[in-house]
């Protein structure tokens, strides 16, 4: 059996969810939330994050979240993927030139034709490494696969947890067709598995 991937995040992407995060929820009530689950406020303090690497930031993602999870309890799934929704906005302000291309071409494509390559750049944004996230056609569905799986860093939970991402696939969907799409995440690193799956239906 292949041995998992290496849990790391692009510390680009885990500034724009502290941001994203912070402009949402408020910054008193994030670190309210973070000291409710015993963790230091200066763990979102921007000299913290500034001295992160690509590990410690995905430790960090993972810490934040399940805070989160902690606080809303069953409101956290839908507060989470609020968060997803609203980072994916966020990514294609600040996104690299090379990016911004790369969105604008996917929006010349018909709508048909415009689903695998917006997840394409949804991986490329949350992947450390070509082979961190990959999208795969499943018959007329598609799969994004999420090696890293960084928010289930010393996780393990019963069921999946992987809410930002669905939220940032349910947006990006939207972004590129103007509709909305069934996202189930199938597997998941917390739950035991060796990758996250995200099984996309795509709308008739």
């Amino acid at each position: 059996m292949k041995e998992p991937y290496s849990q790391i995040l692009p510390i680009r992407f885990f500034r724009q969810f502290l941001d994203v995060l912070t402009d949402d929820l408020g910054n008193e009530a994030l670190v309210s939330i973070l000291e409710k689950a015993t963790l230091p406020a200066n763990l979102v303090d921007p000299q913290a994050v500034s001295r992160y690497n690509t590990a410690t930031a995905a430790e960090t993602y993972a810490r934040i979240q399940h805070a989160m999870r902690f606080y809303y309890g069953r409101g956290a799934r839908g507060t989470l993927i609020r968060i997803g929704r609203l980072l994916w906005v966020r990514l294609l302000e600040t996104a690299s030139l090379a990016e911004k291309t790369q969105a604008q071409i996917v929006r010349t494509l018909p709508p048909s034709m415009r689903m695998k390559p917006t997840l394409e750049l949804l991986a490329r944004f949350i992947r450390e490494h070509p082979e961190g996230a990959t999208v795969h056609t499943l018959d007329l569905d598609l799969l994004l696969v999420d090696r890293a799986g960084a928010v289930t860093v010393e996780q393990q939970e019963v069921t999946p947890i992987c809410y930002v991402t669905i939220g940032l696939i349910q947006e990006a969907l939207f972004w590129a067709s103007g509709r909305e799409h069934d996202v189930e995440e199938r597997a998941c690193r917390a739950a035991g598995f060796p990758q996250c799956e995200f099984k996309i239906t795509m709308a008739k």
